[in-house]
């Protein structure tokens, strides 16, 4: 990590912004504790354990819908990854962002960060301190990437206790409205952009 700190400051200043060139020197180690914010780095906070295990949950349901989708759709060939770096844009400065949860299409392990124009859906699971980078500024950035499909999910009592989906529209580059899910819709089949089953009972005890 020396070579880190060497290049941040003390005063905590960085000496330029951050491009997609320097992001790719930087140790792993580092680039999973930020996301960059129009070239400046920003820390990525640590989620708590609830955010941890219906993170871990809903990939596990989403990995299930993507190998059903590869296997009716051969020709099509789907991933999904848990906080990953995602590039939504290189001018006027890098923005990369590091979603939940994303399904993406396939793409060599090399190519990173992942181009956005690849992401057919990112999730973001709100916690204490992210509210308003998640239900705001994330949402717009994903947007105007053009990023088709956008999750929210809202914690509460141990438990998941609504997913709010959009979907984007592609003249505006805004998202609008497309469903909300809560527990009481059990099991919630979500046929867009693949048929996805959320299965309550799983994210209903997040932790003991």
């Amino acid at each position: 990590m020396s070579e880190v700190f060497q290049w941040a400051r003390e005063e905590n200043l960085q000496p330029e912004p951050i491009t997609v060139e320097i992001w790719k020197k930087l140790p792993e180690e580092f680039c999973r504790l930020v996301e960059v914010e129009n070239g400046q780095a920003v820390r990525a906070e640590s989620p708590i354990r609830q955010h941890q295990t219906a993170q871990r949950r809903l990939a596990e349901m989403l990995d299930a819908a993507v190998a059903a989708y590869i296997d009716q759709y051969h020709g099509d060939c789907l991933d999904l990854n848990t906080d990953f770096d995602v590039l939504l844009w290189e001018m006027p400065r890098t923005t990369i962002r590091r979603p939940d949860v994303a399904v993406f299409d396939c793409a060599p392990d090399e190519l990173r960060p992942l181009p956005a124009s690849l992401v057919k859906l990112a999730i973001e699971i709100l916690s204490p301190g992210t509210e308003n980078v998640d239900l705001v500024v994330k949402k717009a950035e994903y947007a105007r990437a053009g990023i088709p499909w956008y999750w929210i999910v809202t914690l509460g009592d141990n438990r998941v206790q609504m997913i709010e989906i959009y979907v984007l529209d592609h003249v505006l580059e805004q998202y609008r409205p497309f469903r909300k899910l809560v527990p009481e819709e059990q099991p919630a089949v979500v046929e867009l952009p693949m048929e996805i089953t959320i299965d309550w009972s799983r994210l209903s005890v997040l932790t003991r």
